[in-house]
């Protein structure tokens, strides 16, 4: 990040849950550093000064679950918009997943993609690579080679795999290497349909996608874990059956983590309503019992990461009967409202769920970049200057035109969230300010 300013915080509720700092204080920036928290050198000039009174001062949010759709549209500025839209959410660093047009399994592809959004100078941005050539399902991808240009980790997307056979190779090949492996736990085959197994789906007489084409996805992927010695981290679980895996597996000792989405940590099936495809969603939604478990899993600490799975879709692929319609939704701007919601319903403490899109995920980010401890996703004097500021006592409202994101789409439109980002500084740097 180039071009750093000295910035001074002043007045605002400072929370870093990796150290269980909350306190009033000031916050200094220099040289895309944080230089000091409270304690600020008289001889500290500042060229901005930031009023934070009646704020949240936190470490800039780290989303392990975000789709940019390039490259594949460059011809739609998507790159633009998108990192535009992790600003305006507070998010500072976010991965990136490879199903893009051509798919990320070459180096130079991945190349290219970092270039343009250093260039962008807004959200950091960590690759994951695909697993197999094209996410064809068969001949594993040179991993040495996309590490080396950036990769963090790999992963089939939502892709199959066309053999369980092809599954255990990579992640052999994988723990041979120390690389992480990201996977979406479901069945393929299972996975067909297009919304929850249960009562309101067979009502509405829509495909199902019952529970067991997850757990079934886990069993294999946790038997393969004690085969190989892998490393493996779960992308949006979505089950209450899941939990109790992942609780398990842990227990266990697998080396294993997990996510789940803001889409299913507050939302049921039921919120399709009348074949709202802004709800057509993968994995689907499903029963309260499973929205209540990944509540629970996510307070308790077996649920590692909230995301906010974003997946900015266009009109054309919206505008469809709800099973025709493709899966997805915007989210980089609603994660942070969204885990203050969580924390107001459910009275988890504040630093949990602060923790839950800062420390957690950058946690897993780290972990699979060799690093247990993580650059991002705190604040810590000698760090990275990537801070957001919030204000719990505002609120907002779903809408097209409150959107920087191309995808308009959230099954949240509509709803008025507590909490909004008034800044959003990346690297010592104020990258976005509410207007």
């Amino acid at each position: 990040m180039n071009k750093q300013t000295r910035v001074l915080i002043q007045g605002g509720r400072v929370i870093d849950p990796a150290s269980g700092l909350d306190e009033i204080a000031d916050v200094a920036l220099a040289n895309g550093v944080l230089v000091a928290i409270n304690n600020i050198a008289t001889d500290f000039l500042p060229e901005r000064t930031i009023d934070a009174t009646g704020c949240l001062v936190l470490p800039g949010l780290v989303d392990l679950a975000v789709r940019l759709r390039e490259p594949g549209n460059e011809h739609a500025r998507m790159l633009e918009s998108e990192m535009a839209a992790a600003m305006a959410g507070g998010v500072t660093s976010l991965v990136c997943q490879p199903d893009t047009d051509p798919v990320l399994d070459e180096p130079g592809l991945v190349e290219m993609l970092r270039f343009r959004a250093e260039k962008l100078e807004q959200a950091r941005v960590y690759p994951l690579g695909a697993l197999t050539s094209g996410l064809k399902g068969d001949n594993l991808t040179e991993m040495v080679m996309l590490s080396d240009v950036g990769c963090v980790a790999f992963t089939q997307a939502e892709a199959m795999f066309a053999s369980t056979q092809v599954l255990q190779r990579t992640l052999q090949y994988a723990s041979t290497f120390g690389y992480a492996v990201w996977l979406r736990p479901q069945d393929y085959y299972l996975g067909q349909g297009v919304a929850a197994s249960g009562p309101l789906a067979t009502r509405m007489g829509l495909s199902g996608v019952p529970v067991m084409a997850e757990t079934i996805a886990m069993h294999t992927i946790f038997e393969i874990m004690r085969a190989t010695g892998a490393r493996v981290h779960l992308c949006r679980i979505s089950s209450a059956a899941g939990v109790a895996l992942v609780r398990q597996a842990k227990a266990d000792g697998l080396n294993l983590t997990c996510d789940v989405s803001i889409n299913s940590l507050h939302l049921t099936d039921t919120d399709i309503g009348f074949f709202d495809s802004r709800a057509r969603l993968n994995p689907p939604l499903r029963q309260q019992r499973d929205r209540d478990a990944l509540r629970a899993g996510l307070a308790d600490g077996t649920i590692d990461a909230l995301v906010s799975d974003h997946n900015p879709v266009d009109d054309d692929a919206k505008a469809l009967p709800f099973a025709e319609s493709e899966p997805g939704a915007t989210g980089l701007e609603l994660l942070l409202s969204l885990a203050y919601k969580w924390h107001q319903d459910d009275g988890v403490s504040l630093a949990r769920a602060l923790s839950a899109v800062t420390t957690g995920p950058a946690q897993v980010l780290g972990a699979s970049m060799g690093n247990r401890q993580g650059r991002t996703g705190r604040l810590q004097v000698g760090g990275l200057g990537d801070v957001c500021v919030f204000d719990p006592h505002a609120s907002w409202t779903v809408k097209d035109d409150n959107l920087v994101s191309q995808g308009k789409h959230t099954p949240f439109s509509g709803y008025e969230l507590p909490g909004q980002v008034r800044y959003t500084l990346v690297g010592g740097r104020v990258a976005f300010e509410a207007v």
